[in-house]
């Protein structure tokens, strides 16, 4: 019962996000009283498709920079010579996450002008703490006896790492990989700010007109994304994880 429902919800939720995205006029009696002196129900000033796929190309791009240096930043600082750098390393990512996003594209603006640049910025750095910290955490569970028992099948450090800690590490690597995909979908709408394309702009659009008929378009399409995408990649983290055999069929 509990998969069927969740079945239902997925397509729901995706039915709902393809009207929103290709066919917004068929919700028009909804928005309508959310508009005033007849103003446009439905944002047409740039294609929401378009915009999506934008808004998603920014995330997938800050999502694999983050997630390269924050792995390998993790393997590092879980290995006997970089111990000590965990403290600085863990203050890094920290500031990834507490230094304003909009503080960020201000201060990158100079440096890179307006468009994707600022943006993949902010996002990259917003990203790298919940894979970092999912990556340290992951490999310092993998038990000491395992280690051993690897160490005592002739294995060197490199081997072990990429045939025991890693494989026994990845569910807590993919849970911090979809962590930090959520908040950065979310968080990539201010890149409208500095004139990245993305769905942020139809949600400024409403602010600026006070029409929050486009607030909830935008708002709605960026929700539904990140509660589907975030679905998707649990599905792919069961699949991987059974596949090794860190779960049951």
């Amino acid at each position: 019962m509990k998969l069927v429902f969740a079945n239902l919800f997925r397509v729901g939720a995706l039915l709902l996000l393809l009207i929103l995205l290709f066919r917004t006029e068929w919700l028009s009696f909804l928005l309508v009283p959310l508009t005033s002196n007849n103003a446009p129900v439905v944002y047409t000033q740039n294609s929401l498709p378009q915009l999506a796929a934008s808004h998603l190309f920014l995330v997938a791009i800050s999502i694999a920079g983050s997630a390269v240096l924050a792995i390998l930043g993790g393997i590092f600082v879980t290995r006997k010579s970089g111990e000590d750098f965990l403290p600085l390393s863990r203050a890094i990512a920290n500031a990834g996450q507490t230094f304003p996003p909009v503080a960020v594209l201000a201060l990158a603006v100079p440096a890179t002008g307006f468009g994707a640049g600022p943006t993949l910025i902010a996002l990259f750095l917003y990203g790298l703490l919940p894979i970092f910290e999912n990556t340290v955490s992951g490999l310092k569970q993998v038990s000491p006896s395992v280690l051993d028992a690897a160490d005592g099948m002739g294995m060197n450090g490199t081997q072990r790492l990429f045939r025991v800690e890693l494989p026994l590490a990845l569910p807590l690597i993919l849970e911090g990989l979809k962590v930090a995909t959520v908040i950065n979908i979310g968080t990539a709408t201010i890149g409208s700010t500095v004139a990245a394309k993305g769905l942020g702009e139809v949600i400024i659009a409403g602010l600026i007109s006070d029409n929050t008929a486009f607030i909830l378009q935008g708002g709605l399409i960026v929700g539904l994304m990140a509660v589907l995408i975030y679905d998707a990649l649990g599905l792919i983290e069961k699949a991987i994880t059974q596949r090794i055999g860190l779960r049951p069929a």
